[in-house]
């Protein structure tokens, strides 16, 4: 049972003995609340205003489409529908009313047959409106049959959900074409999860053609407005309206004749004067005079059927591309016109994290919703987006840390930062996926409150904690600081439905003391191929430049490479050795090259966006990976090797375990770990050897053209949506 699901059961269970008054307090409560919190996404969600993939317009060249429909939740709301009816006529609307078939006794058939008569629709508003339908399988399965009985008898094929509970793939079950269940944005909701998009899209089951339209209503419900928040003015139904007229959505209002006060005098309590709604419709016909499709909810599910992509083509076209559609793929559970919702948590710079950039790029590439968590540097803002992706920056950071203390401590804060931020967007909006970052490992407990309320989580790994730990801070296998470490890499990964692994030899060490066969996936540090294509090189005057660009850890070796350029300085006068990075070895490197009076020949450089340092690394002469051979940094995969491969640099690399283990001699210059003569001499070969260079150049491409991201991302996609299904079918 998902949370939301345990908390309406407790609420419906004893909302009898509750007082309306008392109800009404708290749900105020609980609304200012959240009013404040997600004012960046109510009542207006910028992000919902992207028309499907093949969205023709509205037809006669209409600007957007207006729907009225109506909720009759009492007998107050069922003796007022004729009334209601009335009003909307003489203004020259129609409108859907949907009826609760078992809650104020039985509907009148010649009722319903008098709306149709006038012009209007009507609907199978759930069966009991008790909250308890889509409470699990068992109630849906007896109550689905009675809900087709209605349809039936009443000669319709709509349906909306009591309250906007909701199971789409569960709806397909019912005899229906169209459903209005679900919100473009509506944090109040008890079952919060939002279609985010201001247009129809298709549900279908079994085959393409099987399924129906759901329409997420667009503007606030009256009672929300009204009743709990008690505005007196129609505001942000104006301000709303024009926004998704703007962006030729569609306009559906829901409203409830239950809460209307059609006499004059004081409302009484829950009530609002139908003023409201006669300014509301006098202002759209007003305004857009001639501009809107005024249309029932039975003629938009018509449109979306026969006039917009065909729902056949549609599907197969999707599931092609493997991305969304304006109509949706078969088995997905929530109403996601744009995909997946997934959270990424990465203690880092998003900018320069070429790993977390692959992953985020390549979902919000296909249509997916993607919030990365992740640190802020010096002069940036909280918040930002780039190619789609929306970035959360929650803390800044330097890579100085004095000790361990000092680290864990600027950790653990962020940690609390990204668990209250992803615990409070979930809460708004629920997320399908949490990918969580390490280091540190336990940065996957973050997504507890999500994983609880049925997110799938993935720990990704880019290096492993036990062995960086002990490389960092000198921590011997046997202490029980690297057991203790080890211990949470077993509770991170059981933790988490899926574990990601940066190398193969990781792999190996994980499944032998922490993950589960079948539950830990490699992926290397594959190239993004819309980065590292070949860009301009960045012009360095006649030089012959040796660059390494990254992070500068003691394990990375640089000490070693910077001595050993110091031995070929006079021997190579032309060549220059550029650093470009950030970490807590970089004081210790800045000193060196002092030291060693090698100012103007080793230029240590701060670190820059990923955008920016690939046209840096493809104006290289020659890279340099002078990694060490220790427990850490021996099985420890560079991503610095594919991308100067994929940009024509030949690399100089250290002779350590996993090189070994993907590289030979005709693909890098291999020299022995940690030896500075060795380093010195690979140096002086490859910059006096231009054969060399091309040769290493060319089988360098070769290897990086069979493992490049565009090809190996469908293992990331197909994990994901894997683990995706597997929540949906739950």
């Amino acid at each position: 049972m998902h949370a939301y699901q345990l908390q309406n059961w407790l609420f419906y269970t004893i909302k009898p003995v509750i007082p309306r008054p008392l109800q009404l307090f708290a749900r105020r409560q609980v609304t200012a609340v959240k009013r404040r919190l997600h004012a960046g996404i109510w009542p207006i969600d910028p992000q919902s205003d992207r028309p499907p993939e093949g969205w023709p317009g509205w037809p006669a060249g209409k600007r957007f489409a207006f729907v009225l429909s109506h909720d009759v939740d009492t007998l107050k709301g069922y003796n007022d529908v004729l009334r209601l009816a009335e009003l909307e006529a003489r203004m020259g609307f129609r409108s859907s009313f949907n009826f609760v078939p078992e809650r104020y006794g039985p509907i009148s058939l010649p009722l319903l047959d008098e709306l149709r008569r006038r012009g209007f629709g009507v609907a199978v508003h759930g069966l009991k409106h008790d909250g308890k339908l889509f409470l699990n399988r068992q109630i849906f399965n007896r109550r689905a049959p009675l809900i087709n009985g209605y349809l039936r008898r009443w000669g319709t094929r709509g349906f909306t959900s009591p309250s906007m509970h909701h199971n789409l793939e569960w709806l397909t079950e019912l005899d229906i074409d169209y459903s209005t269940s679900t919100f473009d944005t509506d944090p109040f909701e008890p079952q919060p999860d939002a279609a985010g998009t201001i247009f129809p899209f298709w549900v279908y089951s079994g085959s393409a053609h099987q399924g129906f339209v759901e329409m997420p209503y667009t503007l606030p419900q009256d009672s929300t407005l009204f009743i709990i928040m008690r505005e007196k003015t129609i505001d942000i139904w104006k301000r709303k309206l024009d926004w998704v007229a703007a962006k030729g959505g569609m306009v559906l209002v829901n409203t409830h004749p239950d809460y209307m006060r059609f006499g004059g005098g004081k409302a009484a309590e829950p009530q609002y004067p139908v003023g409201h709604y006669i300014e509301f419709l006098e202002y759209v016909k007003s305004s857009y005079a001639g501009e809107f499709l005024h249309v029932l909810p039975s003629e938009i599910a018509a449109i979306c059927r026969h006039r917009c992509i065909h729902p056949a083509l549609s599907s197969q076209s999707a599931a092609a591309r493997g991305r969304s559609s304006p109509f949706r793929l078969p088995g997905t559970q929530s109403p996601r016109a744009r995909g997946l919702r997934v959270a990424m948590l990465s203690y880092s710079f998003y900018e320069s994290d070429g790993r977390v950039r692959r992953y985020a790029e390549a979902l919000a590439q296909r249509g997916d919703r993607v919030d990365v968590f992740s640190l802020r540097r010096e002069g940036q803002s909280g918040y930002g987006e780039l190619n789609g992706v929306r970035i959360h920056r929650l803390q800044k950071r330097v890579r100085d840390e004095k000790g361990r203390w000092d680290h864990l401590g600027r950790i653990l804060k962020f940690f609390a930062r990204s668990a209250a931020r992803l615990t409070q967007k979930h809460f708004n909006r629920a997320y399908d996926l949490v990918h969580a970052h390490s280091v540190p490992d336990f940065e996957v407990f973050a997504a507890l409150v999500p994983k609880l309320m049925g997110a799938r989580v993935i720990l990704d790994i880019h290096d492993i904690v036990p062995e960086l730990y002990g490389n960092k801070f000198k921590v011997a296998k046997a202490s029980a600081a690297f057991k203790a470490l080890v211990l949470m890499e077993k509770l991170s990964t059981r933790f988490s439905d899926h574990t990601i692994i940066s190398n193969d030899l990781w792999e190996k060490t994980l499944l032998s003391r922490s993950v589960a066969p079948g539950k830990c996936t490699t992926i290397l540090n594959y190239p993004d191929d819309r980065l590292f294509c070949r860009p301009d090189p960045c012009k360095q005057n006649g030089k012959v430049v040796l660059l390494y660009p990254g992070t500068l850890n003691h394990h990375q070796g640089l000490d070693i490479a910077i001595r050993a350029f110091a031995g070929i300085r006079d021997t190579a006068p032309n060549a220059e050795f550029q650093i470009y990075g950030e970490g807590p070895a970089r004081r210790g490197l800045e000193a060196l090259v002092d030291d060693l009076q090698l100012k103007g020949r080793v230029r240590i450089k701060d670190s820059v966006p990923l955008d920016e340092i690939v046209g840096v690394m493809a104006g290289a002469d020659i890279g340099v990976v002078p990694k060490m051979n220790d427990d850490f940094g021996g099985d420890a995969f560079s991503t610095k090797t594919l991308e100067f491969m994929t940009l024509g640099v030949p690399i100089i690399v250290a002779r350590t375990r996993v090189d070994q283990f993907y590289f030979n001699d005709s693909m890098v210059k291999f020299f022995d770990p940690g030896n500075v003569d060795d380093l010195a001499a690979a140096m002086l070969a490859l910059i006096n050897d231009k054969p060399m260079r091309d040769r290493l150049k060319e089988n360098g491409m070769t290897f990086a053209q069979q493992n490049r991201w565009d090809l190996k991302k469908e293992v990331y996609l197909n994990l994901v949506d894997g683990l995706c299904r597997k929540t949906n079918r739950t």
